[in-house]
């Protein structure tokens, strides 16, 4: 537009909003280049510097937007998971229907997925927060009616959530063997959907006879309830 104007602004930008909007495209760019270093270099491969050359910046500036490598890493934190629960809601709410809306949340979610499938595996306390919080974000959309989920079929949601979260989890981590198994790299536009279409089908698929199912659930909960009564065995949390 004519004059530096936006859409929806009324005159154009004064001096302080202009370096408002820089100084924010900047820390976006230092931290899409830190989740590519932490996810290529792991967080103890990872410096400031490298973060910096990589996003065309100085370590000043970096430091100036994050303070520190740790902050920067809990900000990529941050942005992976609000990037991941938006994307949820946004697909459930018709964006699965719309490709031009897929193709739009790959290219944003898979930079993400390569940076969590290293975070999940560095073993560090920001790993172990990022599962809780999928596992807390999950089990909130099950319980969120506006979202048009099916009421799972369980009576421990939260056991459900997670193990709905550690099998997507555990595809990003193990990408390299199922890139291999389907002879396309899952973290890439050109082999991701042949693996997404995988997936809908296992999570819609009702494979199990639901007599076995009932059979292998009441065994199972024996076996819990002898745990839980201490007869011959140790509770929960025991070692």
């Amino acid at each position: 537009m004519a004059g530096g104007e936006e859409p929806g602004t009324t005159g154009p930008a004064t001096p302080d909003e202009a370096a408002r909007d820089q100084d924010l495209t900047a820390r976006a760019r230092i931290r899409d280049a830190a989740l590519d270093q932490f996810a290529t270099h792991g967080v103890r491969g990872t410096t400031i510097r490298g973060v910096a050359a990589a996003a065309g910046v100085s370590p000043g500036l970096v430091q100036h937007h994050f303070g520190s490598k740790e902050k920067l890493r809990e900000a990529c934190d941050e942005y992976a998971m609000e990037a991941l629960r938006t994307t949820k809601q946004e697909s459930l709410k018709g964006g699965m229907g719309d490709p031009g809306f897929i193709a739009l949340a790959m290219q944003t979610g898979l930079p993400i997925q390569r940076y969590l499938a290293r975070a999940l595996v560095d073993g560090s306390p920001g790993a172990a927060q990022l599962f809780d919080e999928a596992v807390a974000v999950t089990k909130a959309m099950f319980e969120d009616p506006g979202l048009g989920l099916s009421k799972p079929r369980t009576s421990d949601l939260h056991a459900y959530s997670a193990a709905m979260v550690a099998m997507t989890f555990g595809s990003i981590v193990l990408h390299e063997h199922l890139s291999r198994a389907l002879g396309a790299n899952t973290l890439t536009m050109e082999g991701y959907p042949r693996l997404g279409m995988a997936m809908m089908d296992v999570y819609t698929d009702n494979v199990v006879d639901d007599d076995l199912v009932q059979k292998g659930k009441a065994a199972l909960a024996e076996m819990r309830d002898r745990h839980s009564t201490g007869n011959g065995a140790s509770g929960d949390g025991d070692a």
